[in-house]
């Protein structure tokens, strides 16, 4: 399609215009060999501000084109994937622009339906399959303690609750290995720090009493205190307190998987998770912390 096309489109009144011109760009972009950066940069500028306005068989159509292109934009495939799966279906399944962190997140937000598009992904990493198997089937997940792999055992075998939580941690650090190499290191998450890497680390190495030192020291508050928030009965307080630190969604959810990951055993628990996050209001949350200090502070001076 020659840019007098794309011109004539672009100036056209009739109904479909947006369609038109975001799949013509999608399909002349993929019938582009080795696509420059600037191309690549160029039909990302074009297509994301149409993506609102266009069909949803427009959207299906793009994301089958891009599945099958080897170099197609990350940001747009993204955008894409965060569809319902029956648009996003052929990206989870073989775009080569997600990372293993994209997929996990995608699992995070979206939970099953997702997670069972990419599970049919060739070469899928280990540590994701079975995470999928688990929230698919908990029920009839079982971790063997002297393999360490998940199996399918008869419905009577129940999982042991301390080694399939220490099985759910090494998952994740495989997943961080991954995002650690080279061609992954651009999806760092905007938000991440050295706080962030520190609780995150403490709470994937299993050790409790690292963990609340960790929690302390980001919160300014005292072991004590931040024991009794990460230990609370339903997160509530390790959520608030990780509001506070300003974490984005799948850099708390991370964490506290991992610190707890007996308390989310199916995808609804994640949901349940993502949604209680995003509805905690940031300031409320530092208002909060403030009180910790304060009680703690009090509780110090009635012990001297």
């Amino acid at each position: 399609m020659s840019s007098s096309d794309f011109r004539h489109i672009a100036i056209g009144t009739e109904t479909g215009r947006n369609d038109r011109l975001f799949r013509a760009a999608v399909s002349a972009f993929c019938s582009l060999p080795r696509p420059s950066r600037r191309e690549i940069a160029q039909l990302e500028d074009l297509a994301l501000p149409l993506f609102d306005s266009v069909s949803v068989e427009s959207l299906r159509f793009v994301a089958a084109a891009l599945s099958e292109c080897e170099h197609a934009p990350a940001a747009l495939v993204r955008r894409l994937c965060e569809q319902p799966v029956e648009i996003a279906a052929p990206l989870l399944i073989r775009s080569g622009a997600l990372t293993d962190v994209d997929l996990i997140a995608l699992i995070g937000r979206h939970g099953l339906p997702h997670a069972r598009a990419i599970a049919r992904r060739r070469e899928l990493n280990q540590a994701i399959a079975n995470l999928i198997r688990v929230l698919d089937k908990p029920a009839l997940v079982h971790v063997t303690e002297k393999a360490g792999d998940i199996v399918v055992p008869l419905p009577e075998v129940r999982p042991a609750p301390g080694v399939a939580a220490e099985k759910t941690r090494e998952e994740l650090r495989a997943m961080m290995r991954m995002r650690q190499k080279p061609e992954a290191a651009t999806v760092e998450p905007p938000g991440a720090s050295g706080t962030y890497t520190r609780l995150r680390e403490t709470a994937l190495a299993g050790n409790t009493a690292l963990f609340h030192t960790a929690l302390a020291d980001a919160l300014g508050i005292d072991f004590t205190t931040a024991r009794t928030i990460a230990t609370s009965p339903d997160y509530a307080q390790l959520l608030t307190a990780l509001r506070a630190l300003d974490l984005n969604e799948d850099e708390a959810f991370l964490i506290v998987v991992a610190a707890l990951p007996a308390r989310f055993p199916h995808p609804q628990a994640i949901r349940v998770f993502l949604d209680r996050y995003r509805q905690t209001a940031r300031e409320e949350a530092r208002r909060q912390v403030c009180q910790w200090k304060e009680d703690g502070a009090a509780a110090n001076v009635r012990a001297s």
